[in-house]
């Protein structure tokens, strides 16, 4: 798995070498992110995603009929 995204890693970089500049810093920001689950223990590999923000109680506060 370490191999499957370094490769995706240096693939990142080759496109951002020909990309323009906003291209560029997304694919060297996907890049850097790639590097770190590649490497084993890597605090980004077994991020948790953010939790979901809860509606406001106002929206289920009817009977539910529109």
């Amino acid at each position: 798995m370490e191999e499957f995204y370094s490769g995706f890693a240096q693939r990142a970089r080759d496109l951002a070498d020909k990309a323009d500049p906003f291209t560029r810093r997304r694919l060297l920001d996907l890049a850097k992110r790639y590097d770190a689950k590649s490497r084993p223990g890597s605090p980004v590999g077994r991020s948790i995603p953010p939790p979901r923000a809860t509606p406001p109680a106002v929206l289920f506060s009817g009977s539910g009929e529109i």
